[in-house]
């Protein structure tokens, strides 16, 4: 199966916030060319689904109105950014650097924020790459409008075949360009 996968613009907030399921919008006009840039290279007809956060929704709108054959955005809430939390909107400087290690010794199952661990996040994912799988089958593709965890999370299930990340060296580090789209090839 082939999954394309668009992340969102850069947000309106401050540079070095924490912010992951606060639903903050995006820069309007970076959202528009990230449409107008991922209109010209997806090919015609690709289903399309989306988080259930405003930014993500802005892009899968504009996207939608350039390229009406991709059909209206599906959302999936499984498809929203890891939930951080007690520090989504704090600085991340101002984290306390024994948070950061609390998390990272123990990646797959440590809450940061207290609300999800990326074993959550990664197993929410690997349900969603399940459902897509059914629906559109294992030649099939699919676009999902989303977040740099929520890509993280895939390629990981793409590389490991495994909802278990282990410690934090395991987890993809490269983050996906604001507004970039890039195509995954996921073994069914």
């Amino acid at each position: 199966m082939k999954l394309w996968v668009l992340r969102h613009a850069p947000v309106l907030l401050p540079p070095g916030l924490c912010y992951g399921a606060s639903d903050v919008p995006a820069d309007e006009g970076a959202t528009l060319e990230a449409a107008r840039v991922a209109s010209t290279a997806l090919p015609r007809g690709v289903p399309m689904w989306v988080s259930a956060l405003g930014r993500a929704g802005r892009l899968a709108q504009h996207l939608h109105a350039l390229r009406p054959d991709l059909g209206p955005a599906v959302v999936d809430a499984r498809l929203n950014e890891m939930d951080f939390g007690s520090w989504e909107l704090q600085r991340w400087n101002s984290i306390p650097r024994s948070a950061i290690d609390a998390w990272t010794a123990d990646f797959d199952h440590h809450r940061f924020g207290g609300v999800e661990s990326t074993r959550e996040v990664v197993g929410r994912v690997a349900c969603a790459l399940a459902d897509l799988r059914s629906r559109v089958g294992a030649d099939g593709q699919a676009l999902w409008v989303t977040h740099a965890g929520v890509i993280r999370a895939v390629r990981h299930l793409a590389a490991r075949g495994d909802m278990a990340v282990g410690d934090a060296s395991r987890w993809p580090t490269a983050a996906v360009p604001h507004g970039a789209l890039m195509q995954l090839t996921i073994a069914t």
